[in-house]
């Protein structure tokens, strides 16, 4: 049983010391800016108040954050960890806990926020396929410029122990996996996880927890975009504004998404997405090689393959390096049942 059940992810938090360097790639990005209190907010046309926050300082990530059903759940959470319940300054105000996870992440929990209305995105126009014809008489004129993002969808995070940051997790916050990743059989390297809404459908993954041979950190965070050709269309605009593409375009095996990555002007990697999984509680968590991690099913090559399509024995090659890796720092880390 956990403390409480998040409904969804809320935001990322970093810090920078150009907010107008920061908010150029948002806009560029897609996403609604605007300053408060000296700090760089942006939104998407979900109505919620913030789905990115930048900071001044020194490039980092700072926190992430995820949405709680009520404040009732605050006060639970709050009592359980020993910290208040706050009054939340920001956009939208409502109430937040600011917890800290086993490897230092700051994770903050909000509640009661003030959503404005939503924001018109381009329509999902008719399409004509080889079984179905449902666009008749009319042309298909796209408008050039950002993607256009709905809401925030996920956050991956590097760990230091796979099964502690999971369980710490999923006993404050009542994740659900949907796939956990395997480097080699029974060695897991870190799982998708959800929200558990019960009957009503998740996206496949909210969080990630990866234990990866590095430094423990941020890896990306996801938002979602109108459809594909809004998708491609921000490929095209971010391309076109000289912007570093990180991996892309895609369709991922786990979470099904049509993928294109993205890094801010400090590196950190942000991900347009459309077309993803949803699943409900009674959906059972798989086990997936890391081959599925790295693979897509159409689409662009991991950077770490990127001119390598030739002998797919470098790519077996590759596959049995980072196993060697994992394994080696598996051996060394506590083993911790999985909750």
């Amino acid at each position: 049983m956990s403390l409480l059940k998040v409904v969804d992810i809320a935001h990322v938090r970093f810090s920078a010391p150009d907010l107008a360097q920061m908010r150029g790639f948002l806009d560029d990005f897609g996403l609604a800016t605007f300053e408060q209190d000296g700090r760089l907010y942006a939104r998407g046309t979900d109505g919620r108040p913030f789905v990115h926050v930048t900071e001044p300082g020194e490039p980092a990530f700072l926190a992430i954050g995820f949405r709680a059903a009520s404040v009732a759940d605050l006060d639970i959470l709050a009592k359980a960890e020993g910290v208040i319940v706050e009054d939340s300054t920001e956009p939208g105000g409502g109430k937040i806990v600011r917890l800290t996870d086993p490897d230092g992440f700051r994770v903050e929990v909000l509640a009661g926020q003030v959503n404005a209305p939503c924001a018109e995105g381009p329509a999902d126009p008719p399409r004509n396929t080889a079984a179905h014809r449902g666009r008749l008489r009319q042309t298909v004129r796209l408008v050039e410029g950002p993607a256009h993002v709905r809401r925030i969808g996920h956050g991956v995070l590097n760990v230091s122990d796979f099964r502690k940051s999971e369980a710490w997790y999923k006993a404050r916050f009542g994740f659900l996996t949907s796939d956990e990743v395997e480097a080699a059989k029974d060695v897991p390297l870190g799982a998708f996880m959800r929200c558990d809404r019960g009957d009503k459908p998740s996206d496949h993954h909210t969080l990630f927890l990866a234990q990866l041979p590095q430094k423990p950190g941020f890896l990306h965070a996801a938002f979602e975009v109108a459809n594909m050709d809004d998708l491609m269309l921000g490929h095209a605009h971010l391309k076109a504004r000289g912007r570093t593409q990180a991996w892309g375009v895609g369709r991922h095996i786990m979470g099904s998404q049509i993928f294109d990555y993205w890094k801010d002007p400090w590196g950190h990697e942000m991900e347009h997405w459309t077309d993803g999984d949803l699943l409900t509680a009674d959906d059972p968590p798989a086990r997936m090689p890391l081959s599925a991690l790295l693979a897509v099913q159409w689409g662009a090559p991991h950077p770490m393959f990127a001119g390598k399509r030739a002998p797919p024995q470098k790519l077996v090659t590759a596959f049995m390096v980072l196993n060697l890796r994992i394994r080696r720092l598996f051996r060394r880390s506590p083993k911790v049942q999985p909750a």
